[in-house]
């Protein structure tokens, strides 16, 4: 496709994508990942005991919340990441964020271009920005968008239609941003850290960021990801995660793991900047994302990085 336009180009493999999966074509060359860079894709891998973390216990005063703490310091430093469940978001609410999230990638192409990145931008509809000929694509669409700080929203960008989109997005941040704080406080406190020597580092300014994730059916799963494998870079991440279809794999031990899904539950991992803050005690895991033969898979995944101007370093212990 040389000579054409990142857009261009976008428009025309998302018409192959959807001609391929109407028709069960050949995949294209450009989607095929080679086993030897990112591991076996069409092997069958085992299910990882993701810990379970209650979040209404770690705030309290019990003995229970020690333990539970405890549970919280051996997940990030095993897997780096764990299911958050009473974590105080109804289960209608996080239905009513996956389902907006479902009616927006069922929208007409034409109505969903209306929202399409820039060429140059990542914010917006559309595909992975491409930077070589040579980059193997990922199977998949996404809707990007800056949540916070709310003067850098580009609600050009944030579809009208579903009409409550904006509104239930909204408050998701609002009901994510109080979590973030509640386990960034919980993290210093597993470590017998200064209960707010991380959140302190985040900072008042801190940035979030929402990628909604549809994966469609693919003819050749055992060929292609829905996203290669990768550490986010934020300081956590929130996963929605689709309640019937999994995909989501982390590598531990060397190993692809599947990660199960727990209905109600988020999955909390930690990013890039939080191993640094714990001086590399908690792990922020590479993981990726396969793809069902059959079945699309729609994921909300909320992206929570510090504030652009703070210093980032290890946290020195504090003795009390």
């Amino acid at each position: 496709m040389a000579g054409t336009s990142p857009h261009a180009e976008f428009e025309s493999l998302s018409q192959l994508v959807q001609e391929l999966v109407i028709n069960g074509k050949e995949l294209p060359q450009r989607y095929v990942h080679k086993g030897g860079d990112h591991g076996e894709i069409g092997a069958s891998f085992p299910v990882m005991e993701v810990p379970v973390i209650d979040l209404g216990l770690l705030s309290s005063s019990s003995d229970i919340a020690g333990e539970e703490l405890k549970k919280l310091q051996f997940a990030l430093s095993s897997c780096g990441c764990f299911q958050a469940i009473n974590h105080g978001i109804a289960r209608s609410f996080l239905d009513e964020v996956h389902g907006v999230a479902k009616q927006f990638f069922a929208l007409p192409m034409e109505e969903k271009q209306k929202y399409s990145r820039t060429v140059d931008g990542i914010e917006g509809y559309g595909s992975d920005k491409v930077l070589s000929e040579h980059q193997p694509l990922n199977w998949t669409y996404r809707l990007y968008l800056t949540l916070k700080p709310e003067d850098q929203r580009k609600l050009n960008l944030w579809p009208k239609n579903p009409e409550n989109f904006r509104e239930i997005l909204h408050e998701y941040t609002i009901k994510l941003g109080m979590l973030t704080e509640v386990i960034l406080k919980a993290m210093a406190k597993s470590l017998n850290l200064e209960e707010k020597c991380f959140l302190n580092q985040y900072g008042e300014g801190a940035t979030m960021t929402a990628k909604f994730n549809l994966y469609p059916p693919c003819p050749r799963p055992d060929l292609t990801l829905g996203v290669k494998p990768h550490a986010d870079a934020s300081a956590i991440t929130f996963l929605l995660q689709d309640k019937e279809v999994e995909g989501l794999q982390v590598m531990k031990d060397e190993q692809w793991f599947r990660v199960p899904i727990i209905p109600d539950a988020l999955l909390i991992n930690v990013g890039d900047q939080v191993e640094i803050m714990s001086n590399g005690i908690f792990k922020s895991p590479l993981h990726r994302v396969v793809l069902n033969s059959e079945r699309e898979r729609i994921t909300v995944a909320v992206f929570c990085n510090p504030e652009s101007d703070k210093e980032i370093g290890p946290v020195e212990e504090t003795h009390q």
